[in-house]
């Protein structure tokens, strides 16, 4: 059985996560989807309220899990049989770090490799950051977000600003 990780902040969750979340159900027996407590980073929305949506926007993949995941993601990975760490990338850009990152992970956890793909053409501008610019100033979510939570997204984000 063929067990991967996808990790990620999604903060908030995108049409570009969910994207990768479809392909690499396909790919994989299991596919854990980690939302991660970054202390590097201050998120707008809570890790519990980043499960709640990641568990909204998946419950039709019968094969993902989601999680909460605080610390080394190579440990992680082997404590949940997953020998596969899933990253999206959308932009040269993205590959420099998460190509690091792969290295040390690989380092930490010789049987742990990990599988890049690429986003979907349609979403490669997408991205949480952009999500919460346009959410900020009460812009239209419906082509960043998925309908079962883009109204609670929009909520916060607009509810921040004031």
């Amino acid at each position: 059985m063929r067990t991967a990780v996808y990790p990620g902040s999604f903060d908030p969750v995108t049409f570009g996560h969910v994207d990768i979340i479809e392909r690499a159900s396909k790919l994989f027996d299991t596919l854990i989807v980690a939302a991660m407590v970054n202390r590097e980073k201050m998120p707008v929305f809570s890790v519990e309220e980043r499960i709640l949506m990641l568990k909204k926007v998946t419950a039709h993949f019968d094969n993902v899990k989601v999680v909460k995941f605080d610390g080394l993601l190579a440990d992680f990975a082997r404590e949940n049989g997953a020998d596969t760490i899933i990253k999206g990338l959308r932009a040269i850009s993205d590959f420099e770090y998460e190509f690091q990152m792969a290295m040390v992970n690989k380092k930490l956890n010789r049987s742990l490799d990990t599988v890049f793909l690429m986003t979907g053409e349609k979403y490669m501008y997408l991205s949480s950051r952009v999500v919460k610019a346009v959410g900020s100033f009460g812009g239209d979510l419906s082509e960043f977000v998925p309908q079962e939570i883009a109204g609670e997204v929009a909520e916060k984000l607009l509810s921040r600003r004031k």
